[in-house]
């Protein structure tokens, strides 16, 4: 006889202490998070106070906060009710000894989990607590959408009808997106809801799933029936808003709803609506009758519909019927395709003309568009860009991140310039001067900008300044009375001003200079709440502990332009190049902003990016040194900026209000010109037969880039186009046709008023052969004078560097070639400009400078010379010698007027040199 011997059964966590850690976890969870976020919220407060934006502020946050709080009591209220009815209705278990052991087939002892868990914990107050958790997690997803909704309240009509359902499309830009986020909501619960439920119902046993044994109760399975009922609902719904949703396909062939959709697939929807409000009222019923065959003949249903209806019907529909004459019943969906898509990229605005492409060029027609010539861009930004950084970097610690391309009245004339801000970034400090203070209170701002034209170059073959060193110089470029540049596209950490300390200026000598801040940027930071404040937020306790703070001291935060302009408006798209404008002695940045939708009926999506509409309605202004930011509103025309003008009233200016200076540098846009040039390409074939076939599809033409082929990015340049008074900036890039490499139009923005944002596409005679840029390239590589040249240069020692881009220039009917050369020391970092290449029909010559090169090139362009015989080539006498001697006259004075840029008076000797030399060849040879 054996005796069992037993010890102790397990203690159990007693229920109040249970309780009280799961109370204290949560309070000190929430307490953390409340905590950051009200540290976000205050520091968000007084930065849009210090900008004058706070009702943005309070729209936004009050939007997100509605949002937040409905999502997550409604969702709570749903979750927790699904999750009382399912502890309510579950069957009762009969409580059991914790201690009790439940034997195992092996004959090992495991504890009752679920018995400890149902029977020892308070199942109501963790429902409560889960359903609260879970609908924070939904709310907390579901607030980014404020945005939807505010559109969604305080839309306003776009005017015009999409063809299938003569809606007014500002249905699909704002009501269409918050129905599609209501439903998304209304599924995620759903379904999170029969989760909840079950999760009760397997606690309690209703639900069991083992090897050995499968079975659902039938409160369990009544609960389930009601929720998929729900969910059918909800399902007959979705399949209502897809009906709209046919606007957004695409077949290949169409954009938008096509034959199939609308002869297949819209009936399918109806039917499928159909069949999920039977399958909806089929689940309700089952609430009474409680067996799974009911529910699963519903979803059986759905789905098999679904298949059927949405997947094979239309594709056997399309395959064997459609397919057969796709362009005669897919041409009224191809039409609005076009229609459509050229609106909503604004493509119909384009300005068709034609361009003859003629070989007419003369000296004349060169000093008629001297403005052309003069602002022809011979420094690309990046051999300039090393260049300034050699030359006007100053230290180390200085950087020029981009330059720009804009246009001056300079020295009395409008002259094309680039230009870059100098900024400071500590981060480059060396790594021993990497200290806090003078990471936020000395190195706190960037010192001026240079300036360069875009055609000269010294003797050396380096830019002429116009604005240089520091403090600036302005040679022949503006003034700037305040060069200080503390909010930039560099400049990214936190800096303190109006310390204790002067800050750093700039260099000067062996000494420093050093200046104090005098503008109202920044906020105030000299209470100890406030560096308390800010200490937590930047996790940083030195705005507590450091002494260079004052009373008077401001911190600036979100120093970086774009990281500044989107926080005050997240809802609108930046261009990637903001670009700096000198105006009145000071520095200011100019952002271009886009307005956007993806819900655009019949529009083709831009590559590559979510957006089916765009529209450059905005225009932000930020001050370099005080960092306020202006947003001018350029297109009221717009129906989502006038959406946006009544969620936030005092948000935006009138375009008339800006500064008349600084409306002279706004310009069109680089980001929205590639996708308007990138969807022009396809959709300036507006004849449905033409588009079907892609008989006159365009793409952007081919250059030689780095180490293999790319295609030719947009360029600025000041031009005169044909038949107008005078010269304008443009923004503009050459299309060769698809596969092809020769000229077939060139698309251009005009930047300057009054004619500012509007687009001409100039296209050339499709029967005449017109050399594009990759042909112009071959050109230049085969000729046999330049690429000795090249060569040489490079067995010498020396990187040449062909420029980024061969630039088109468009002079009256004709289209001149120019490509800049630069040479570098193969150790060195400090291109200099050497030669100019220029092409012109059949011509191609390489010189000096761009002037020499245009004279060499219609030189080469003029008649043919007569080869001499063997008796002319004895010295000549007589009538004939004087006439040498006054035709080398005649040349001199024409290099001398070349010099001077004087192309009348050079075109004049040039004339004059001709004639003698026709008379020459006309007369005996007098011995």
């Amino acid at each position: 006889m054996t005796i069992g011997i037993t010890g102790p059964g397990r203690k159990v966590p007693r229920q109040s202490a249970v309780v009280r850690l799961i109370v204290a976890a949560i309070v000190i969870g929430t307490c953390l998070i409340l905590f950051a976020l009200a540290s976000d919220l205050l520091v968000g407060w007084l930065w849009f106070s210090s900008i004058g934006y706070l009702q943005v502020f309070w729209t936004t946050v009050g939007a997100e906060a509605v949002v937040f709080l409905a999502v997550w009591t409604t969702t709570a209220v749903i979750l927790w009710l699904n999750g009382w009815l399912a502890l309510r209705f579950a069957r009762r278990q009969p409580t059991q000894p914790a201690a009790a052991p439940a034997q195992s087939a092996a004959g090992s002892v495991q504890p009752d989990l679920l018995a400890l868990v149902r029977d020892q914990l308070p199942l109501p107050r963790l429902i409560a607590g889960g359903a609260a958790l879970l609908a924070l997690l939904v709310a907390a997803e579901e607030a980014g959408n404020w945005g939807v909704f505010l559109r969604f309240v305080y839309q306003v009509p776009y005017g015009a009808d999409d063809p299938l359902y003569n809606k007014d499309i500002g249905f699909y830009l704002f009501s269409l997106p918050a129905y599609i986020v209501i439903r998304n909501w209304m599924m995620l619960t759903l379904v999170l809801s029969g989760l909840f439920a079950a999760a009760v119902y397997w606690l309690h046993g209703d639900i069991e799933y083992d090897v050995r044994h499968r079975s659902i109760s039938p409160a369990a399975i009544a609960h389930g029936s009601a929720l998929l009922g729900f969910l059918f609902a909800v399902k007959a719904w979705s399949y209502v808003l897809d009906r709209y949703l046919l606007l957004y396909g695409d077949n290949s062939v169409v954009v938008g709803a096509s034959y199939t959709d609308v002869h297949v697939g819209l009936p399918a929807l109806w039917l499928m609506i159909g069949i999920s409000i039977i399958a909806a009222l089929a689940a309700w019923a089952n609430v009474r009758v409680r067996t799974y065959r009911l529910p699963a003949v519903a979803i059986v249903l759905v789905g098999v519909g679904m298949f059927v209806l949405s997947a094979v019907v239309p594709g056997f529909f399309r395959q064997f019927f459609v397919k057969p004459s796709e362009l005669e019943l897919e041409r009224p969906y191809i039409e609005h395709n076009i229609a459509l898509t050229r609106q909503a990229y604004n493509l119909d605005q384009i300005a068709a003309k034609p361009f003859a492409a003629e070989q007419k060029l003369t000296p004349e027609v060169l000093e008629a568009n001297k403005a052309t010539i003069e602002n022809i861009r011979l420094w690309d930004w990046l051999p300039l860009s090393d260049t300034y950084a050699q030359l006007q970097e100053i230290r180390t610690y200085y950087k020029f991140h981009d330059l720009d391309v804009d246009r001056y009245w300079l020295d009395g004339s409008y002259q094309s310039v680039m230009l870059s801000a100098r900024e400071l970034r500590s981060s480059l400090l060396p790594p021993n001067a990497q200290t806090w203070v003078n990471r936020h209170v000395l190195f706190t701002h960037g010192n001026g900008a240079v300036m360069s034209p875009v055609t000269r170059k010294s003797a050396e073959g380096l830019p002429l300044f116009y604005l240089r060193d520091i403090p600036p110089v302005a040679d022949v470029g503006p003034r700037i009375d305040e060069p200080r540049i503390y909010f930039g596209e560099q400049t990214d950490d936190y800096v303190i001003v109006k310390g204790s300390t002067p800050e750093f200026d700039y260099p000067k000598g062996k000494e420093n200079a050093y200046a104090a801040y005098g503008g109202a940027g920044g906020i105030p930071i000299g209470g100890m709440a406030a560096r308390m404040l800010f200490a937590y937020y930047f996790n940083d306790p030195n705005l507590i502990l450091s002494n260079y703070i004052t009373t008077d001291s401001r911190i600036m935060i979100r120093r970086n332009i774009q990281t500044r302009v989107s926080t005050i408006a997240p809802f609108l798209r930046l261009d990637h190049d903001p670009y700096l404008v000198v105006s009145g002695g000071r520095m200011f940045w100019m952002q271009d902003a886009y307005t956007t939708n993806s819900y655009f009926p019949y529009a083709e999506p831009a590559q590559g990016l979510d957006l089916n509409y765009i529209r450059n309605s905005v225009k932000v202004v930020v001050d370099a040194y005080n960092g306020t930011v202006d947003f001018y509103l350029v297109d009221s025309g717009d129906p989502i900026a006038a959406t946006y003008q009544r969620i936030f009233p005092s948000l935006f200016k009138p375009f008339t209000t800006m500064p008349p200076d600084l409306r002279k540098h706004v310009r069109y846009p680089e980001d929205l010109f590639l996708i308007q040039a990138r969807m022009y390409q396809a959709y300036h074939m507006e004849a449905a037969d033409v588009f079907y076939n892609r008989e006159d599809l365009w793409q952007f033409p081919r250059q030689p880039g780095g180490d293999g082929i790319s295609m030719m990015t947009p360029y600025y340049i000041i031009m005169r186009l044909p038949g107008e008074p005078q010269a304008e900036f443009f923004l503009m890039l050459p299309m060769v046709p698809s596969r092809r490499d020769n000229m077939i139009a060139w698309l251009a923005a005009r930047c300057d008023a009054p004619d500012y944002g509007k687009l001409i596409v100039y296209e050339f005679p499709k029967e005449k052969l017109v050399y594009g840029p990759f042909q112009i390239e071959a050109r230049i590589n085969q000729n046999t004078e330049i690429s000795q040249q090249l060569t040489l240069w490079n067995q010498m020692g020396s990187r040449v560097i062909r420029g980024a881009n061969l630039l088109a220039i468009p002079i009256e009917n004709s289209i001149l070639y120019i490509s800049p050369l630069y040479l570098r020391a193969q150790q060195g970092h400090l291109p200099e400009l050497k030669r100019v290449i220029a092409a012109y029909g059949e011509h191609v010559v390489m010189k000096e400078t761009l002037a020499e090169a245009l004279a060499a090139l219609f030189t080469e362009s003029g008649p043919a010379p007569v080869a001499p015989s063997r008796m002319e080539e004895a010295p000549l006498a007589g009538p004939t010698a004087n006439q040498s001697r006054a035709a080398l006259d005649r040349y001199n004075q024409a290099v001398e007027r070349l010099k001077a840029g004087d192309w009348k008076g050079f075109g004049t000797q040039f004339d004059a040199m001709r004639e003698l030399l026709e008379d020459m060849n006309r007369r005996p040879v007098d011995r």
